[in-house]
Formats: structure tokens, C-alpha cells, sequence
């Protein structure tokens, strides 16, 4: 079995191949939303070459997407040149995992799936915070069960609407500084963001266990969240493949292929 996992946020799209054994290759690419199947696949056939593969070789695929106006034109992709067809999450699939919400249609797909990625490794209570185009907290109980959470602004919306919204303040690059009280107006608002972005994960963090009331495990993955490694003791891990493992995980729950 050969899987393309897709997983797409907002700012970017993940597309990984599993070969039944190992992730083998992964590639990301600026999430558009009127990018059609063709020109996904022009793309992706010309990666997929570069580790010796034809798009004819994969013979399962998965989405996971937060852009519904994009989720056509992936499954198109998957129907017309890999010739099946393709599980999507919140469409035609089975999580295999309670969903303790008030509106259990309302969790966000990226969400479940790291919220299964992250039970699969690490054991109790877990906070998963994703740092991408939006920041989220989520609770997922021992059992595997997905509690709930937090949604924030993500670090590059902050940036981007200081940018927009001060005339006098210029686009600025994400980086740690040296100090946090800066002495020019980029090391302030590099200060601003960074530390603002420690803060907002120490404080909320903090509310989460109070509020839960037991040990937790607190797990980081996402774009940005490298960045905040070693820069504070409120994250236990940092974990980048959070999301490709669940997504791998409910392919196999849903074929039932345990030995893919």
C-alpha cells in the first residue's frame, strides 16, 4: 500500500507518502484554494519523481483539510489520477474517537487528527497546542476522547495585523531576541510577538490544568512551534509528526489494514 496523506491548513498543505512501512517523502505547499486537480498534480508528479515514483504508484489516499472550497478539487486529484477514492476527515470517516463537545461537527479536522496522533504515543491527559495560522489548545482526556479547547490568534496574524493596522510599524521576521525589553522599534515588536506568544502558552497552559484538575502532558507541533523550544518549561514535547501519524492511523482504521 502506498498512502498520500494531505493534510491542509489555512497558510500551508502537507502532502506526505507512506509506503506501508515508513514516511518516505513529504513536501508542503502555499495552501490556494482555487488551485485545481490538474495543477496539484503537475506539481506533485514532479516531487514524486524525485524519489523515482508515478502518481499511478499511490493506491490510497487521505485528506484532512480546514478549506472546504479546496476539499473538491483534492479529491479530484485523488479520483482522476491515483484512481480511488479518497477518505476524508469529517466526510466519510470513521475517527474511532469520542468527540465530548457541544456541537461535535464544529471540531475542526486538523484538530481531531492531532488529537489521535498524540494519544497514540503519549499516555494520560494531554494539552496539544498547534502553532499555525491560528494557535489551539486542545484537551484530550486519557481514554482518547477530544475535550475541547482553545482557539488564538496565530503568531503570524499578530504580525501581520501590527504590520497592517500601525502605518509606522514595518513586516517584520519571527525570531526569539536577545532581551525582551527592546531598543529599537523591530526588537520591540519581535519582543512583542515572541514573548506576548511564550506568555499567552505559560498563562493558558496554567488555566488548562487548574481548570482539568489532573497531570497533563503538554504536547507542541505546528509550523511556528519550534520556535518557542527551550524557551519555556510550560511544553514537555515538541513533536512535528503529530498530524501524519493520525492521519496514518484512521486510513487504518477505516480499511482495516493494521499492517499498513
Amino acid at each position: 500500500m502506498m498512502l498520500l496523506a494531505i493534510e491542509q491548513g489555512n497558510t500551508n498543505t502537507l502532502f506526505a507518502v507512506h509506503d506501508g512501512a515508513d514516511w518516505i517523502a513529504q513536501w508542503r505547499t502555499a495552501t490556494e484554494s482555487s488551485r485545481t486537480a490538474d495543477e496539484y498534480a503537475v506539481w506533485l508528479s514532479q516531487l514524486l519523481s524525485m524519489h523515482d515514483l508515478k502518481l499511478g504508484a499511490l493506491d490510497g489516499c487521505i485528506i484532512s483539510s480546514v478549506v472546504p472550497q479546496s476539499i473538491f478539487n483534492l479529491r479530484n486529484l485523488s479520483r482522476r489520477y491515483l484512481n480511488v477514492e479518497p477518505l476524508v476527515i469529517g466526510d466519510n470517516v470513521e475517527l474511532g474517537m469520542p468527540v465530548r463537545i457541544l456541537k461535535p461537527s464544529e471540531a475542526g479536522a486538523d484538530r481531531l487528527v492531532n488529537a489521535i496522533g498524540a494519544h497514540l504515543v503519549y499516555p494520560g491527559d494531554l494539552i496539544v497546542i498547534d502553532s499555525g495560522t491560528a494557535t489551539t489548545f486542545d484537551v484530550v482526556a486519557a481514554d482518547g476522547a477530544f475535550e475541547g479547547g482553545v482557539i488564538a490568534p496565530g503568531i503570524n496574524l499578530s504580525l501581520q495585523a501590527l504590520h497592517e493596522a500601525a502605518a509606522m510599524l514595518p513586516r517584520i521576521a519571527i525570531q526569539k531576541p536577545e532581551r525582551v525589553i527592546g531598543k529599537d522599534t523591530v526588537s520591540n515588536m519581535q519582543s512583542g510577538v515572541f514573548w506576548g506568544y511564550v506568555a499567552l502558552i505559560e498563562g493558558l497552559v496554567a488555566r488548562i490544568k487548574a481548570e482539568w484538575g489532573k497531570p497533563m502532558t503538554v504536547i507542541g507541533t505546528g509550523g511556528v512551534a519550534s520556535l518557542f523550544e527551550g524557551a519555556t518549561t510550560s511544553i514537555d514535547r515538541f513533536d512535528p509528526d503529530l498530524t501524519i501519524r493520525g492521519l496514518l492511523e484512521i486510513w487504518r482504521r477505516n480499511t482495516h489494514l493494521k499492517d499498513v
